[in-house]
């Protein structure tokens, strides 16, 4: 992979300043951003549209989100807390797809577990996530609805795909007062759901109306019989 400085820092700093403008208020995610190239986590043929807010292709039927999605969903993750650097012991994402997400949640957590259902996809993130010397995710080829690891509690869960209903198992690994991140709804209309919990109760807030690829049961191969 190649990074040819200049250009790629001119428009990443573009992007950095759009989002500013579009609402992203917490300088944390901004600043986490603004040092990861968005361009390696895509194919060589669309490098030059990486740094525009919109989702891309990354093959199988699955997209990388735009940037503005990815730093709502982090803000909205972190917003509770005010300090710096890893603010967080254990997060999981669900539908990791090509790691970009993953790269940005790394900053925030001593370790990230990132569940992704195609197994090209697991391979490409985990080679995004090698080149950028990334040592705190841990990518797995599995379903997001039932693949997390049971011996662990989590501070917060992320998903970058929809289910129909807000997934309640997603609660049992996670920590009191943490939150889940996810886009529910069907191919017509999705929103963005913030879920935190409290000991057994759960307060759930929505937010932006977002698209995102559906969140599927079980697992893919080789991506071909999507």
């Amino acid at each position: 992979m190649s990074n040819s400085g200049f250009t790629f820092r001119r428009v990443r700093d573009e992007m950095i300043e759009n989002l500013l403008e579009m609402g992203i208020k917490d300088f944390r995610v901004l600043d986490a951003m603004s040092q990861i190239p968005r361009h390696i986590f895509l194919d060589e043929a669309l490098w030059s549209r990486a740094y525009e807010n919109r989702s891309l292709t990354i093959g199988y039927k699955q997209t990388i989100s735009q940037p503005f999605i990815v730093a709502r969903m982090t803000e909205l993750l972190i917003s509770h807390t005010q300090d710096r650097g890893k603010i967080f012991e254990n997060i999981l994402e669900i539908g990791s797809g090509c790691g970009y997400q993953s790269a940005v949640l790394s900053y925030f957590t001593n370790q990230l577990y990132a569940i992704e259902r195609i197994k090209p996809l697991v391979i490409k993130s985990r080679k995004n996530i090698e080149f950028l010397k990334i040592k705190n995710v841990i990518f797995k080829h599995g379903d997001g609805h039932i693949d997390w690891p049971e011996d662990i509690i989590f501070d917060g869960v992320l998903g970058a795909a929809a289910p129909r209903a807000f997934p309640q198992d997603l609660l049992k690994p996670l920590k009191d007062g943490g939150k889940v991140v996810f886009p529910v709804g069907d191919d017509k209309s999705q929103t963005l759901k913030v879920v935190i919990k409290n000991k057994d109760e759960m307060k759930e807030q929505s937010y932006d109306e977002v698209s995102f690829v559906p969140m599927l049961a079980g697992t893919s191969i080789d991506g071909k019989d999507l």
